[in-house]
């Protein structure tokens, strides 16, 4: 099949010196690739404007240009043309059609064509999110790590990254005021992504537009501050690096020098996060040259400080002396005949690529800021980043990409919400991984899914950009298939813990409601009915009722105790009352708290090195009225006043009582019994989890039993103190038909 005949190249801005200017370092194919892409363009894009109103033959035209200039490939140039033309089903234009493109321009450039559609509507979606929400900077950090993984190919953002630099230079040269929203968007989003990538051309010149729009007052009066324009100050550091390099070439040491002026944002940024005036500013121009070895960087010290003057406390030895995460560099500020300060720095290639690639890479401290701290990026993304900065290096100076140094699959994925929030998943994650990403409950009611708008299986793995919408029930639970690895229905560890947690509490109510059953009829055997279970409990050394319950299912504990109990015949000696308690039935507690560490902070007689253990019938905790009854053998044994064990103890015993008090508590975590009853409903545990979950307490152990349409439930949680019990107290009690007090 015949290709179409593209059209003839059209007049401006497609004309022979824009070819000169977006072809300029190709080789004669590359021009001849980026020709017919504008002859394949041209006429197509007539009448037709960007989201920002400008027009789009003159955006693509210019991001060619952009691309050009840092050093992109030919494909690179011509897929920014192609990107742009409308996407139809090619009836009114056969031109449109992606098979048409494929056969006249390759697999590659159309692999880059999609890529960037998809990273611009990506693009649209993400701008959705409201900066008021309490996570909107981790979402827009979600958002550069679902950008870099969309873009399996780091030409794609490229692309993204030139499109958005034109868009800001024709806001400036039209006149046409910028959107704040899209100058933010620019500071939040794509000058982090220029920074990692190290593409600083682009980065600064981002910044400064995107300041200027945001900022217009503050930047024209630094603006003004600089005592030279931008092309003056260019010109100065250009004729400083020819200085330097004439003076290398001299001393024989061979070395690479660059430098730029400081930019106005970054002028800005100094000033505000150091508290510094204008005029205390020394590095608003710098040098940075690259030596091969330790000892050349101290002798290109000594070349520099021969040529300017080196401004007194302005120098930082940080070979000798590195920074704490392994930063390494010679730092010096110098001044010129007329006074004008300027930064050199002076490293080893070996420094360079540490501090470019490594844990110190330029973008971590940067976007750290007054903080102090270290931006946080895990695994497989920190490789993609510096795999692409490597990359783009690599393509600059035309060395080969050793495929063995690329990152490896994507470990993670980034897909949205219908609000377009971004969620990160692990790679294989499905939609129910999702729904209970969002939140366990509605991951247990999930029942359906739509992606992208079209519903698909539970077990469909999701890809990074995807929209998904969760379809759940109005109640019930999750299915047992959903553990099966092999239906491939949950990939996230997580997801798979909340399952197994919803079994097993259903299998600790049967066992309750079990044993409850064989406790009530022994009772009724023994015509002992109007027994109190939760003390007769207690009297058997169980912290509650429903752990007797539980260990009369599983088998570990006699029905002729209750008779020795209630009977009086011949009971064993630890049901005599004497206060020891045993270890708790405490359920998926992993928290060394006061239970487990013994360490109570409490003071018997003035004393903190007695053995003291926290009863379990009463479980008190800072700052309880709290009494202590000497056990045989087994320390002290520490009460609430009110406790009720503890009042038929001191009757029995009286000569066993002594004196406690608090001590230094610390951080200790005191685990305490929280009884709650409520008509049964509907997402009941569910709302009252939310509770202790806003509240930040720890949930260690649940038992719950539902009786003529009332729900008793018994939670132990884990506190500091008595005003983390009263918050939790007030807040439970204001649930609908709630009633919560301490056991």
């Amino acid at each position: 099949m015949a290709l179409l005949s593209p059209p003839q190249l059209p007049p401006p801005p497609f004309d022979q010196q824009w070819l000169e200017d977006a072809g300029h370092g190709l080789d004669p194919a590359g021009v001849e690739l980026l020709s017919r892409a504008a002859q394949w363009v041209g006429g197509r894009l007539d009448g037709l404007r960007a989201s920002t109103g400008e027009p789009m033959e003159t955006h693509s035209a210019e991001v060619a240009r952009v691309l050009a200039s840092i050093g992109a490939d030919a494909e690179t140039r011509a897929s920014c043309l192609l990107s742009v033309l409308p996407e139809a089903d090619g009836k009114a234009d056969p031109h449109l059609r992606g098979d048409a493109l494929r056969k006249a321009f390759g697999p590659d450039v159309m692999t880059l064509v999609q890529g960037t559609r998809a990273l611009l509507r990506l693009g649209r979606l993400a701008g959705k999110v409201h900066d008021n929400t309490a996570d909107g900077t981790e979402q827009k950090e979600m958002q550069r790590k679902m950008l870099l993984a969309m873009a399996a190919d780091l030409r794609i953002v490229l692309i993204r990254l030139a499109s958005r630099l034109q868009s800001l230079r024709w806001f400036a040269a039209t006149r046409t005021p910028c959107p704040r929203e899209f100058a933010r968007e620019t500071m939040e989003l794509y000058t982090p992504l220029a920074n990692r990538l190290g593409i600083w051309q682009i980065k600064w010149e981002m910044e400064d537009l995107a300041f200027r729009f945001m900022h217009p007052d503050t930047y024209k009066a630094i603006a003004r501050q600089l005592e030279e324009k931008r092309v003056e100050r260019e010109a100065h550091i250009a004729a400083a690096v020819a200085s330097v390099q004439a003076s290398l070439k001299d001393a024989r040491i061979g070395a690479e020098v660059s430098g730029r002026p400081k930019h106005i944002y970054s002028i800005w940024n100094k000033m505000r996060n150091k508290h510094l005036a204008f005029n205390q500013l020394y590095d608003l121009r710098a040098l940075r040259v690259i030596v091969e070895d330790e000892r050349a960087c101290y002798a290109v010290l000594a070349l520099v400080h021969s040529l300017w003057t080196p401004v007194s406390d302005e120098f930082d030895d940080y070979i000798s002396r590195p920074k704490p995460n392994g930063y390494r560099s010679l730092h010096t500020v110098v001044s010129d005949q007329e006074g004008r300060t300027f930064e050199i720095q002076i490293r080893t290639r070996e420094m360079h690529e540490f501090a470019e690639y490594g844990m110190a890479a330029h973008w971590r401290y940067k976007e750290a800021g007054t903080r102090g701290g270290q931006v946080s990026a895990g695994g497989a993304y920190d490789q993609k980043i510096a795999w692409m900065r490597q990359l783009l290096a690599w393509e600059k100076d035309g060395s080969p990409v050793d495929a063995a140094t690329a990152p490896r699959k994507d470990e993670r994925i980034y897909v949205m919400t219908p609000q377009a929030r971004v969620i990160e998943l692990p790679a294989g994650a499905t939609p129910v991984d999702f729904a209970y990403h969002l939140h366990t409950d509605l991951g247990h009611r999930c029942r359906g899914a739509r992606v992208d708008g079209q519903m698909v299986p539970l077990q469909t793995q999701l890809t990074t950009g995807q929209t998904v919408e969760i379809v759940a029930a109005k109640s019930g639970g999750p299915s047992r298939d959903w553990l099966n690895v092999q239906l491939g229905f949950l990939a996230s560890n997580r997801s798979r813990a909340k399952v197994r947690a919803w079994f097993n509490a259903i299998e600790l109510q049967q066992r309750i409601s079990q044993g409850q059953a064989l406790v009530e009829k022994e009772l009724q055997r023994l015509g002992k009915t109007a027994v109190n279970m939760e003390l007769m409990a207690q009297q058997l050394d169980f912290a509650r009722a429903d752990d007797l319950y539980i260990a009369v299912a599983k088998e570990e504990f006699s029905l002729r105790q209750i008779d020795y109990l209630l009977t009086g015949k011949g009971r064993p000696s630890e049901l005599a009352g004497e206060g020891a308690e045993p270890e708790a039935r405490v359920y998926e507690s992993g928290t060394e708290n006061v239970a487990r560490t013994g360490k109570s902070g409490v003071l018997v007689v003035g004393v903190d090195a007695l053995l003291t253990q926290l009863a379990r019938c009463c479980r008190p905790a800072p700052p309880d009225d709290i009494v202590g009854f000497v056990t045989r053998g087994r320390g002290v044994s520490i009460h609430r006043r009110d406790c009720a064990a503890y009042a038929a103890l001191a009757i029995r015993h009286p000569e066993r009582l002594i004196d406690v008090d608090w001590g230094d508590t610390g951080d200790a975590l005191y685990p305490i019994d929280i009884a709650i009853h409520a008509p049964d409903r509907p997402n009941l545990l569910r709302d009252l989890s939310d509770v202790f979950a806003k509240l930040r307490l720890k949930v260690v152990g649940v038992n719950t039993h539902s009786r003529r349409s009332l729900a008793h439930m018994i939670f132990t949680i884990e506190v500091r103190n008595g005003e983390q019990i009263g918050r939790a107290l007030a807040a439970l009690n204001e649930l609908s038909g709630v009633t919560a007090g301490r056991q």
